[in-house]
């Protein structure tokens, strides 16, 4: 039976400190290296959910690696290696207070606001009588803050620069990185029969050095539609098909639960908890036409610990 890794308490050579995120757990190792845990958490509506989802970490982590690799010609990236499936060890990285969020078409939360009567979002106005799922004209950047707590809040571009959050000619840096590295995620989904409709970035700075860091077109940082069908579907009214977290929300939303004061977040049954694994190996599958090798989890925190450990005693 497959363990799923929801909460790890590793003491690494030199470490630190840790920080414990709703997915990932992030070791600091002596200001020099980050020792990311992508742990199999599973979080919707900022709330993350009581059971853990078999694979999810070695999926995100593995799909991130791909990624990185693939767009490191656009932006430096934190990555040094991989040295586990679920485990990622890169630069000591000073992160920005905010995470790039991207979107080429009205879906998600854009099209909630959209549908509630708003046509802007972050400071960025929204064409007139679009429906949901349907593309923009061009991509547009809607930022948000980065909340320890509760939740992430959407921030304007002219909020960023006069808050001081980020220097006006760093922020502009961001956003050109940010469609550069969306454009590259959507030829590469187009390859695969995809559409890559909206996802995230993170940026930090390290001497002087934008980084782009944490995952990048992963199904929990990004949405996915299919390609085939899509334009068919948005004819005739229907929802999309998507490779995307969005099916836990609706999940969720139908059992009463969408991170609201008072509500309890449902029992997940094993049914489903297996079905979310096998959609985020599907996803896995499509966006990087590998196939996926699930990896020995029977001992995985001692897998994790003896192959971190490894790699640490050659770096340091």
């Amino acid at each position: 039976m497959a363990q799923a890794v929801v909460k790890t308490r590793f003491n690494f050579p030199k470490q630190k400190s840790v920080y414990n995120g709703k997915v990932r757990d992030v070791y600091n190792i002596d200001d020099q290296y980050l020792v990311m845990v992508v742990s199999d958490r599973i979080s919707a509506f900022d709330v993350v959910l009581p059971k853990g989802i078999p694979y999810k970490g070695q999926v995100l982590n593995q799909i991130a690696e791909k990624f990185l690799d693939a767009t490191s010609d656009i932006v430096p990236n934190w990555k040094i290696t991989v040295p586990d499936p679920m485990v990622t060890i890169g630069r000591y990285v000073e992160p920005y207070p905010i995470e790039m969020v991207v979107r080429g078409y009205l879906t998600g939360h854009a099209w909630r606001e959209y549908k509630s009567g708003k046509r802007e979002i972050c400071g960025v106005a929204m064409p007139q009588g679009m429906k949901e799922h349907q593309k923009f004209p061009e991509p547009i950047i809607t930022p948000t803050t980065k909340a320890h707590e509760g939740h992430d809040e959407d921030i304007s571009r002219d909020e960023i620069i006069s808050q001081g959050l980020i220097a006006k000619d760093e922020y502009e840096q961001l956003e050109k990185y940010t469609l550069a590295l969306f454009q590259r995620g959507t030829e590469i989904a187009k390859k695969m029969g995809l559409i890559l409709v909206d996802t995230k970035y993170e940026f930090g700075r390290k001497d002087g050095t934008i980084y782009l860091i944490d995952e990048i077109h992963t199904p929990d940082s990004s949405r996915y539609f299919y390609l085939d069908g899509y334009q068919e579907k948005q004819d005739r009214g229907e929802n999309q098909k998507q490779l995307s977290k969005e099916f836990v929300r609706e999940w969720l939303m139908e059992n009463g639960f969408q991170g609201k004061e008072g509500q309890n977040v449902p029992e997940m049954p094993s049914e489903f908890v297996n079905e979310v694994t096998d959609r985020y190996i599907e996803l896995f599958e499509k966006i990087t036409g590998d196939n996926f090798h699930r990896a020995e989890a029977s001992e995985v925190q001692e897998r994790i610990e003896k192959n971190v450990t490894a790699k640490l005693n050659e770096l340091l």
